[in-house]
């Protein structure tokens, strides 16, 4: 990638997603209920001159979360076109871009930790729920017309269907958390958080085995699905073959005593790489930290990192925490007209 190549990657405006916390709190404080988010937030990023603007903030509708300090942020979104796919934990909302007009809106009473949502090629919604370890197809009206368990089964198998799971704040522990739902041609996938893989819907015997760590994302690429672990590693596999060609390990390009943070969030442009990493809070599943180890004595703010694959190096960086946004899900190039 020559340096014009660059210099445009880097002019270019980003719509970053994510949440603003109640309490930010650093890792090893102990408090049960970590996840205490208040508002999803949209900035627009630029890296060349730099330049960052809260351009969304948003609070849920009290009919459609828990009773009791929800949790409230925008997840991982998909832009197609003029549209951007966005979701908070119990909604689907569609927004007409540059001016994010809200066009469309969803909810359903299956939407508990609702975490990506994706058009299908038929015209509804695909929606992972990581609440009820299932994926649901639905209409943009909310009604479901199809459900799979990410555990096999059913996903009624272990919920209720007669529950309002948009009240209840946590289904935790989960079983598999699907998180990112992807299209390989026209055939539906998930990843799953638990078990460190990405599997089809139609056929969960066709797998693609990430393994080093748990996993997010699966932005398809020129025949290529391009994940994050959560450690701060970019898995690279080819969608015909479903075999992992390529591991970019991100911890060696930053000092050692530093932690990069929970790694979830990607945009892929040829050789480079827009990735989030928010800064990490305690969990109250203790094992989803277990990569953190006492050498770690910094910890950077939440931000999107540039990186280019070809010379592995990190070409720019823009803090977002300082602008609100404590948690990255998801990085879009933004059209700004």
């Amino acid at each position: 990638m020559d340096n014009g190549r660059i210099a445009s990657v880097l002019a270019q405006e980003y719509l970053v997603i994510g949440g603003q916390q109640r309490n930010a709190r650093s890792l090893g404080e102990r408090e049960e209920g970590w996840y205490k988010f208040q508002r999803g937030v949209m900035l627009s990023a630029r890296p060349e001159p730099l330049a960052v603007l809260q351009l969304l903030d948003y609070v849920s509708p009290p009919e459609v979360c828990a009773p009791d300090e929800p949790a409230i942020l925008f997840k991982s979104g998909t832009v197609v076109g003029d549209r951007l796919y966005a979701c908070t934990q119990t909604e689907v909302l569609v927004y007409q871009l540059p001016d994010l007009t809200l066009v469309e809106y969803a909810s359903a009473p299956c939407f508990n930790d609702v975490h990506h949502v994706h058009p299908t090629p038929h015209g509804s919604l695909l929606v992972a729920i990581s609440g009820l370890d299932g994926v649901v197809d639905v209409s943009h009206s909310g009604e479901v017309l199809q459900e799979w368990s990410t555990m096999g089964g059913t996903i009624w198998d272990r919920f209720s269907p007669d529950v309002d799971y948009r009240r209840i704040a946590s289904t935790k522990p989960h079983q598999s958390h699907p998180n990112q739902v992807f299209y390989i041609d026209d055939e539906p996938w998930v990843t799953r958080f638990e078990q460190r893989d990405a599997v089809s819907l139609r056929d969960p015997k066709r797998r693609i085995a990430i393994d080093i760590e748990r996993v997010h994302d699966g932005a398809v690429v020129d025949r290529h699905v391009y994940f994050t672990t959560v450690n701060g590693h970019i898995v690279v596999a080819n969608v015909d073959t479903l075999v992992v060609e390529d591991i970019f390990d991100i911890n060696p390009l930053y000092p050692d005593d530093v932690l990069l943070g929970w790694c979830r969030g990607i945009h892929v442009d040829g050789d480079i790489a827009w990735v989030g990493f928010s800064r990490l809070r305690l969990t109250a599943v203790r094992e989803n930290l277990s990569w953190v180890r006492n050498r770690f004595r910094r910890h950077l703010a939440t931000r999107i990192a540039c990186i280019n694959l070809r010379t592995y190096a990190v070409i720019a960086e823009i803090d977002v925490q300082a602008h609100g946004l404590d948690a990255v899900f998801s990085i879009h190039p933004f059209p700004t007209h």
